[in-house]
């Protein structure tokens, strides 16, 4: 710790990260074993953690995320459109198809940015909103793939008409960011992705991770 930073607050965002990365949670014990202090300063930590929501308390006692951090959550979607916005118009524009970055929701993949190609006579609506299970399409393949640690070379997906008629698919996944999952993509009218567009998404989510570190 340096003379800028605030001890009590590096313990408590340690906490919600060691909560978060468990799915049954964790007792004072547990907590003070893993931060090096003893119980009396993480009861003091949770307890206010819960008084903000971002942390609860089940019956036996074990501390789990609080409900408060789907509050925070909700402003993290515009600042990774942001984020994602220049590499997702460089690949819109390079490939002449619509691009778009998608993020997990629960079961579902969600579009939380789409860009389309300015220069096209035509190309597939998609827009930001626009949810489908995560089994379906190339993005949300792409997704489960890198959770399931089944993606292989070349490192992206392609499917055919799993979304609407007609159209077709590719996506790679985001890689190595924590606590985020999402792929990157682009959907196009044709009955095959031509080889060159595979590699180029590829190229843009891997820029996208960048931006996002």
């Amino acid at each position: 710790m340096t003379a800028e930073t605030s001890q009590t607050l590096d313990r408590g965002l340690r906490v919600l990260k060691l909560l978060a990365d468990t799915d049954h949670g964790l007792t004072v014990t547990e907590l003070s074993n893993r931060l090096g202090v003893n119980r009396t300063v993480v009861y003091r930590l949770l307890a206010t953690l819960e008084q903000h929501a971002l942390v609860r308390r089940d019956l036996g006692g074990r501390a789990r995320v609080g409900l408060g951090v789907l509050r925070l959550g909700r402003q993290v979607h515009p600042l990774v459109r942001e984020a994602a916005l220049p590499a997702l118009r460089s690949l819109a524009e390079d490939i002449g198809a619509t691009a778009h970055l998608t993020l997990v929701d629960g079961t579902e993949a969600l579009a939380v940015a789409v860009v389309e190609p300015t220069w096209t006579d035509y190309h597939v609506a998609y827009r930001p909103g626009f949810r489908h299970p995560l089994d379906r399409g190339a993005a949300g393949r792409a997704i489960l793939a890198a959770r399931q640690g089944t993606l292989i070379d070349p490192g992206y997906t392609l499917t055919h008409g799993e979304l609407e008629a007609g159209a077709s698919g590719a996506a790679a996944p985001l890689v190595g960011i924590t606590g985020l999952e999402g792929s990157v993509g682009v959907v196009m009218l044709s009955e095959a992705v031509p080889e060159r567009v595979g590699p180029r998404v590829v190229d843009a989510a891997r820029e996208v991770a960048d931006a996002l570190r």
